[in-house]
């Protein structure tokens, strides 16, 4: 009698959404381990090449000027994060600051007044280039282009009409100055190091700009609305009030640092801030934000921010000369660029 063999059930097929990834994998996978491979590098280097880099108050005048681009870059990252881009965020810092300035001095009224002005006004220019970007469809790019003019003009004309020269007044006789730079401009000593106090308030919005994009619903949605925006709202991702916020966001660093400028130096060039727009964008891409959104870490801009203080200020340690920096920087940018895409692909396949 002739048996019967019964075909044998196929094998289950793994579903690769359960899987899991080996450590080596999950590290490719974080957009800043390029970049911090790139920061590793050239602090070993400077390390090197100058004696003076690693002593203490050279090393915290890098992590200064460090901070000085990198309030900035945590706004931007998170921004690009989000799919757009802000050029006038390098004059929307000197319009903060020279608000607050123009009118404690011209009212005669104490600093905390126009600090709280200059919070406003840096919150609603951030409101606006989201509004009119939403309204309109507008690119971004072309909203905050317009943004950047605008306020140019107006930093430099209303500075002459008010105060009759480029530069805000001197408002350091002023009531509620020291309070005020002892809150946004004062330093103090660690392990023998002159710590300004702007580097506190950078590891403070990193961290916190982390926590937003990796433990709470916002986060998902930044995510959500820079990878696709139609997508996301499809599925109920409030994509206006995100980007909006975004925007905002980037406001709120602008006032930061502007106050920290005005508090540190006591008076305000109407004309400073054009072209810093692009050192945060460049720290932001070269901590790993893509310029087509949705992938990023504030981290990374923290590291990118980190490279570019140690490219400052290991040159002149090095005594090289400096003429060569916005090459070294540009060089910095394209590479970072190429690892960050070569990672992530990698790390997609993986």
């Amino acid at each position: 009698m002739a048996t019967t063999t019964l075909p044998s059930a196929p094998a289950p097929i793994a579903d690769e959404r359960v899987g899991r990834r080996n450590p080596f994998q999950k590290l490719l996978g974080r957009p800043e381990v390029g970049a911090l491979v790139g920061a590793v590098v050239l602090f070993v280097f400077f390390s090197s090449v100058s004696s003076t880099f690693l002593q203490p108050n050279a090393f915290a005048t890098v992590l200064y000027g460090s901070s000085t681009i990198g309030i900035m870059a945590v706004g931007v990252s998170l921004l690009m994060i989000g799919g757009e881009f802000d050029l006038s965020a390098g004059v929307a810092v000197i319009t903060s600051a020279l608000t607050a300035s123009l009118f404690s001095w011209y009212f005669s009224m104490n600093v905390w007044v126009g600090v709280g002005l200059a919070l406003v006004v840096s919150l609603g220019i951030g409101f606006l280039n989201g509004w009119i970007l939403i309204k309109t469809k507008l690119p971004s790019f072309i909203v905050t282009l317009a943004t950047f003019l605008m306020l140019s003009g107006l930093n430099l004309a209303l500075t002459r009409a008010i105060g009759g020269a480029v530069s805000s007044p001197s408002i350091a006789v002023m009531d509620g100055f020291s309070a005020a730079k002892a809150v946004f401009a004062s330093d103090f000593t660690v392990a023998g190091m002159d710590i300004k106090v702007p580097i506190l308030y950078w590891v403070v919005l990193v961290l916190v700009a982390s926590w937003i994009l990796l433990r709470t619903r916002v986060g998902n949605w930044i995510f959500a609305a820079g990878g696709d925006a139609n997508a996301a709202r499809a599925v109920g991702v409030p994509v206006t009030r995100t980007k909006i916020g975004l925007f905002m966001g980037v406001g709120f660093c602008g006032w930061l640092l502007g106050m920290h400028n005005l508090f540190a130096f006591d008076a305000v060039q109407s004309g400073e801030g054009v072209g810093n727009e692009f050192l945060y964008i460049i720290a932001a891409v070269i901590g790993g934000c893509l310029l087509t959104g949705g992938y990023g870490s504030a981290v990374g801009g923290a590291i990118g921010a980190f490279i570019f203080g140690m490219a400052n200020k290991g040159i002149v340690y090095a005594q090289w000369n400096p003429d060569w920096f916005k090459f070294f920087l540009g060089l910095m940018l394209l590479l970072a660029t190429i690892v960050n895409l070569i990672v992530k692909r990698r790390a997609d396949k993986g």
